[in-house]
């Protein structure tokens, strides 16, 4: 493990010495308020931009968590390069600071070994551990991160923790959506701290951004960086979202080719969808959206083998979106739905009407539907389809119980 130590004198070259008998590759030792001066500014000087570079590598910094050293802006960096923080705490105050900034405390005298363990992740049992809804859909625009907002807003309750993630490897939309920042780490930073296991309930809240009562891990902020969402990391990452979230809803994209395992010789190599069908395979629930038009409904129809090889034995309930009787002509649901039945099999079905007026203003606001317009068409149709389907399973759980488990998951 790659080990930068923010601790000044004596002390810092003592941890460090206790560290490389820990077969610690401790990359460097620098005074406590270094880190916090390279995150304001990396080129003030050579040391900075050095120390900035060796982060950059680096796998874990240990600092003085005084507020000097210790700052919002070290925690930023280091979430963007992937780096976890180990604060040494000997004051309360210290240890407050770290709590507020998403960081578990760690006394000065620890041992080596315990400053290199990776945090233990704190789950759930298997019987309250949350739901992964995926929501998918053809190609086109059949309103895939649209309907994936609202259900995650309509499922939001004072008692039912909900989070709203974006894996679409190809166009990743939801921070664009939502007017939410997509510079920070996100679900891509998500993914690399579970490949570490270093994956924890207070690192998701941290690296979340806040949409109402509803956590968000933003999508890649450029659709180069797909290989980053790798089958086994996004895997893990969701693992960690269901102990973290009552119920956790995954936008991804289209495609669900495989044609790279064709193609490629190399067994571990990056999948373009890997993301897509890794979040389907963990899903406890698809949503399979269609847009109500020839064309939308024509390509979910070819896609529909593809949902169901990837999917398996997971259920499925279709949800056809923008439905209008301009696009169909009269009876457009009825026919919508002959059509799905005869093709693909599919009976369960939902309908969400188009509201062009509600999805503008929700649009130019940059913020869901249901807290723009919420006597829209589509999130009362939203709210009818999760009180049918998606109803929280938290429901059925006496309020004490609920709400025991909400604070675990906030304060863990």
């Amino acid at each position: 493990m790659r080990v930068v130590v923010a601790v000044d004198g004596r002390r810092g070259q003592d941890l460090a010495v206790r560290l490389r008998d820990e077969e610690a590759d401790v990359r460097a030792v620098v005074a406590a308020c270094a880190p916090a001066s390279a995150a304001l500014d990396a080129m003030s000087t050579p040391e900075a931009a050095e120390l900035r570079a060796e982060l950059a590598r680096a796998d874990l910094l240990i600092v003085d968590g005084r507020p000097a050293a210790l700052t919002a802006e070290v925690v930023a960096a280091c979430d963007r390069m992937s780096v976890r923080i180990v604060p040494l705490c000997a004051r309360s105050s210290d240890r407050r600071l770290a709590a507020s900034l998403g960081l578990s405390p760690h006394e000065p005298d620890a041992s080596a070994a315990e400053l290199l363990a990776a945090p233990v992740s704190t789950r759930h049992v298997e019987s309250s551990r949350g739901r992964v809804i995926t929501v998918w859909g053809a190609h086109g625009a059949p309103g895939r991160t649209t309907l994936a907002i609202e259900v995650a807003c309509a499922l939001s309750t004072a008692t039912n923790r909900v989070a709203l993630v974006d894996a679409d490897s190809h166009a990743p939309s939801i921070a664009l959506a939502t007017g939410l920042a997509d510079e920070g780490p996100g679900f891509a930073a998500a993914c690399r701290q579970a490949e570490r296991g270093a994956l924890t309930a207070a690192e998701l809240s941290r690296i979340a951004s806040t949409l109402g009562e509803v956590d968000v891990l933003t999508g890649l902020n450029r659709p180069g960086r797909w290989p980053e969402l790798s089958h086994p990391r996004v895997v893990s990452a969701l693992d960690a979202c269901r102990g973290w979230a009552d119920d956790t809803v995954v936008d991804v994209a289209a495609p669900l080719e495989r044609d790279e395992e064709i193609v490629s010789d190399l067994i571990d190599g990056p999948r373009r969808n890997a993301a897509t069908l890794a979040a389907l395979e963990a899903a406890d629930t698809i949503l399979a959206v269609v847009a109500a038009d020839p064309v939308g409904v024509a390509r979910f129809v070819r896609a529909w083998p593809d949902l169901r090889a990837a999917a398996g034995a997971t259920p499925v309930r279709v949800v056809v979106n923008k439905v209008r009787a301009a696009a169909l002509g009269v009876d457009a649901r009825g026919q919508v739905r002959r059509t799905l039945e005869r093709y693909t099999g599919a009976t369960d079905v939902a309908f969400v009407p188009w509201d062009a007026r509600g999805t503008d203003a929700a649009m130019l606001a940059a913020r869901p539907i249901t807290h723009v317009a919420p006597r829209s068409a589509v999130p009362t149709a939203v709210r009818r389809l999760v009180a049918e389907s998606l109803a929280p399973r938290a429901a059925a759980e006496p309020t004490a119980t609920r709400q025991a488990r909400r604070r675990l998951a906030r304060t863990a």
